[in-house]
């Protein structure tokens, strides 16, 4: 397996653009990454891209067609990537497989959305078979109250606290107010985070990452192709994919237990877990990490499933502010799904683009001192997950 690179850093800012389609979004995205890498759109070998039903693609989730159409038809392969939340990453781990198996030298992966308003749907259609549309209708059971129920039990076990809640949602606009492509642009007190609406106990909505547009682009290649463009790449260190286990404690098919041990995500933690041993490195090594905050309860439980802080010691770290960019465990310094909302396939190659900013040096208020290797990760619909192993 060769060596892989990533040259060029592209992204459009998160928000809802009303007067914009998905291809004007993936257009800035996809021409910024081409200049920051020095990359014509003719040098491109293939395209490796997330796709969804929500928007574009012809409604078949072609996007990366769609992408092609708009720069350049020349015959390229196309890979399209499903995955629910995880498909940005998804496709990032199919352009590196590409890239690192000698299939192709240099590589688009890119992903964009425009988020239809209010909870997000499954199938979008009445289909008996889908357990995530029968957990909404026969449970009543969308998103936010999933994860209340997720939190509820911390709490219990714990003793984590609405404040605490809060403080990580504080935390998030902070960063996210230093990050020029986040959606919120200004920091929140403790009191306008805590005063924001209940949506389902004890989760309020600034806790809760809204859906949003976005698009972001990433150029990669091999190290003998990247000596042409740069002399600084942000190295892959590894790129996984996993999906869940039947004994998490989720809920998935037909059947589900509850173990002994909180153990939920399990396509988290085995793609995490993999990660970090295709990067030869534990989880303490990590300088920094973006982690998915669909809520603000991933960034407690998150760390101690995947070794970097012990169970129970999150609300700790959070309080002594170790979680911030200049801690010791620094999470989610791009400001996080919190600050920029769900652009579903897109989330995984922001996420990308961030981590490699913080190792460039480039964050400005929000670096990391001294970065030197970052992790990100997803999870998606049907029990994806991802993770990418980033060092300079």
């Amino acid at each position: 397996m060769r060596d892989v690179a990533i040259i060029g850093l592209g992204m459009h800012p998160w928000g809802k653009f009303k007067e914009k389609s998905v291809n004007d979004l993936a257009r800035v995205a996809v021409h910024a990454a081409l200049a920051d890498a020095g990359v014509k759109w003719k040098e491109i070998e293939a395209v490796a891209a997330a796709s969804s039903r929500f928007s574009g693609g012809r409604g078949w989730g072609l996007n990366g067609n769609d992408f092609v159409d708009d720069m350049g038809q020349t015959g390229i392969p196309v890979y399209n990537m499903s995955a629910g939340c995880a498909a940005g990453a998804n496709a990032f781990n199919v352009g590196y497989n590409m890239v690192a198996g000698g299939v192709h030298d240099v590589v688009l992966v890119a992903g964009a959305e425009k988020m239809p308003k209010g909870f997000i749907q499954t199938s979008g259609v009445d289909d008996e078979t889908d357990v995530e549309y029968l957990r909404q209708l026969c449970v009543g059971m969308p998103g936010p109250a999933f994860w209340a129920t997720m939190v509820r039990r911390r709490m219990h076990e714990f003793g984590t606290t609405e404040e605490q809640l809060a403080q990580i949602a504080v935390k998030a606009r902070k960063n996210g107010a230093l990050n020029p492509m986040a959606r919120f642009q200004k920091e929140a007190t403790l009191d306008e985070i805590m005063g924001s609406a209940m949506v389902t106990y004890p989760l309020r909505l600034f806790e809760i990452c809204p859906v949003s547009d976005g698009a972001a682009a990433v150029v990669i290649c091999s190290a003998e192709a990247a000596k042409k463009y740069t002399t600084k790449p942000v190295w892959v260190a590894s790129s996984t994919v996993a999906t869940a286990r039947f004994d998490d404690g989720i809920p998935r098919g037909l059947a589900a237990w509850a173990p002994d041990k909180r153990a939920y995500h399990s396509e988290a933690t085995i793609a995490v877990s993999k990660a970090l041993d295709g990067a030869g490195i534990g989880p303490r090594d990590l300088s920094f990490v973006e982690l998915q905050d669909n809520t603000v309860y991933y960034e407690l439980c998150f760390p101690e499933d995947w070794g970097m802080c012990e169970p129970g010691e999150s609300e700790r770290l959070l309080e002594a502010g170790e979680t911030t960019p200049v801690g010791k465990m620094p999470i989610n310094p791009s400001g996080g799904f919190i600050s920029f909302g769900e652009a579903t396939t897109a989330q995984g190659i922001f996420q990308i683009t961030e981590v490699a900013t913080q190792l460039r040096g480039t964050a400005g208020g929000r670096q990391v001192p001294d970065a030197k290797i970052g992790m990100c990760q997803t999870i998606g619909l049907g029990g994806n997950g991802t993770a990418v192993v980033l060092k300079n």
